[in-house]
């Protein structure tokens, strides 16, 4: 065991740079890789890291600010759009699978009181893996991230009144105040969500304008804000990720959240490497051996059971099945959570440890398929598609309430309504063209439609959702996203479907654009190349006649 607390992080640190390395070289996540090098360094291997209060510190303040940057991207009124399937598809997973894992347990031979653990443990998602594997896909803003973080907060908090209901239940009779405890949290939340609501209206706008003068302090305010909002969720009796989000959601509202939120990612990225070492360091794999059989049957329903459950829930409510889907992937594995929840059943008595072990090997087998799961996603999306109508409704009212005017009489189809794809959107209103545009962002979405424009929710990298437009009656399909691979699906997408009329996409380089051209592309757009060249002519626009001049004189 490593006792030098510097020599300890700076063997972490170099050991994570070697995996990660050998991770990017193979192709594998990263996340896995950092799992690996927390098994490796703890104690059930070769010992040279323990438990220690500085590396959980840091895992802590990397969840927090994780959870705060996660909170930074949603509006109040985003939430209330999404609360509704996130509550429903939320307590909706948690009771299905509790219910169907009691079912598996009993039928395994474990006694009642085990079973109950067993199953709940299974219901509890990762918010912290989910929401960084979310992240690194630039997926937290879609409809299914923003419903996927929103039925997670609602797990975090149902895992608190589960701790609370299972600590009653291991007190004696006359100890048990499960009633009262269940009204003081609900008290509690309450009033967090008052003083939230409050300094959203008349404190931080104000004090965040006041720091703003300085990015530093800023920064540090932000850094502040969002541990102390993870210290009060935990004092209050909530996990420090609700009260974490809840802080971050406070600040989104302001003007200041992009700034916010660009600063942070670096340090969020590095701390969080410690919650993944401290992750792998905890489990003891001396028990896992026994319980290989159960742990893979019980991971089997979490792997492809959840999911079901999930996308079951939200094709009800009238999501289509790729949005159920993709929001369904991300409960397929079990959360730190579950680990803690074992941990406490083995202090009250009720769990023994063979037990602890096998909730141990299904959270290390669920993290690391679910990772791989999750990071591929659209092509397992594409190769299941065909089976999965059974949880679609014929109309998937919910993502079609978006469009406005008549959509079958267009112009042009634009793809994407960033900054950019906006201002060529407005151009070409401008210039009376009739324009559907289609973005990811639900939020985008309801902007521009309240703007007027004719527009939908949708996936240019979605085959179906392209077969659904009125490809036979636009002149031109218009892509103003600079993603390499988004733009190769929605070509694909449009071959597929015999789309007549021309293409126009945009790219990042000038190699880039040309390989598009070579495709039969029939225009491309090379964003900050053409802006550059547009300045240079605005500012000497005869600069090559002024040159032909004087060099004619010379001669």
């Amino acid at each position: 065991m490593v006792e030098n607390v510097f020599v300890q992080m700076g063997l972490i640190l170099g050991l994570a740079v070697v995996s990660g390395g050998i991770a990017q070289f193979l192709r594998q996540p990263l996340i896995v890789a950092f799992i690996v090098v927390g098994i490796l360094l703890g104690p059930s291997v070769f010992g040279w890291v323990t438990h220690s209060s500085e590396i959980e510190l840091f895992a802590r303040l990397g969840i927090a600010l994780l959870l705060f940057v996660v909170g930074l991207k949603l509006d109040l009124h985003i939430i209330r759009t999404v609360g509704p399937v996130a509550l429903a598809s939320g307590l909706g997973q948690v009771v299905f699978t509790s219910l169907i894992g009691y079912l598996i347990a009993l039928a395994l031979g474990m006694p009642h009181v085990m079973a109950i653990y067993v199953a709940v443990a299974l219901t509890f998602s990762s918010t912290i893996i989910i929401v960084k594997l979310l992240s690194d896909k630039r997926e937290v803003d879609s409809l299914h991230g923003r419903i996927a973080v929103g039925f997670l907060i609602v797990q975090d908090i149902v895992v608190v009144l589960v701790m609370i209901g299972l600590t009653a239940f291991g007190q004696p009779a006359g100890e048990m105040h499960l009633g009262l405890e269940a009204l003081l949290v609900l008290a509690k939340g309450i009033a967090m969500l008052l003083v939230v609501a409050l300094l959203i209206r008349y404190v931080l706008t104000g004090l965040l304008h006041r720091l703003a003068h300085s990015p530093e302090l800023l920064m540090l305010f932000a850094i502040a804000w969002a541990v102390l909002g993870a210290t009060a969720g935990d004092t209050l009796g909530f996990s420090k990720e609700v009260g974490a989000f809840l802080a971050g959601v406070s600040v989104a509202s302001t003007p200041y959240r992009e700034q916010v939120a660009a600063r942070l990612v670096s340090l969020r990225d590095f701390l969080l490497l410690f919650f993944f070492i401290e992750l792998g360091s905890s489990l003891d794999i001396s028990t896992l051996g026994a319980q290989a059989g159960p742990a893979i049957l019980f991971s089997f329903f979490v792997l492809v059971g959840n999911p079901l459950i999930v996308m079951a829930i939200m094709g009800y409510m009238g999501y289509r099945k790729r949005t159920g889907f993709l929001a369904g992937l991300t409960v397929a594995q079990i959360s730190e959570f579950s680990l803690i929840l074992a941990a406490l059943g083995l202090s009250l008595g009720h769990l023994d440890r063979e037990t602890v072990g096998l909730i141990t090997l299904v959270g290390l087998i669920t993290i690391s398929a679910s990772t791989y799961m999750i990071i591929s996603s659209h092509s397992l999306y594409e190769r299941l598609a065909p089976y999965l109508g059974v949880f679609e409704r014929k109309v998937a009212h919910r993502e079609l309430d978006g469009s406005a005017g008549d959509d079958r009489n267009m112009d042009v189809l634009l793809f994407g309504l960033g900054r950019y794809g906006a201002a060529v959107a407005d151009n070409l209103r401008q210039r009376g063209c009739r324009l559907l545009a289609v973005d990811f962002d639900p939020e985008v979405v309801r902007r521009h439609l309240r703007d007027g424009y004719a527009v939908h929710y949708g996936d240019a990298e979605d085959p179906e959702f392209i077969a659904s437009l009125p490809l036979e009656q636009v002149r031109w399909v218009v892509s103003t996203m600079r993603d390499r691979v988004i733009n190769r699906m929605l070509l694909h997408g449009l071959h597929q479907q015999g789309y007549p009329g021309k293409v126009a996409l945009s790219a990042a380089s000038r190699q880039e654009a040309q390989q598009f051209e070579r495709e039969g592309v029939d225009l491309v757009f090379v964003p900050y190349a053409d802006a550059a060249r547009e300045a240079a002519d605005r500012l000497f626009p005869h600069a090559e006649s002024s040159l032909k001049t004087n060099t004619g004189a010379a001669l």
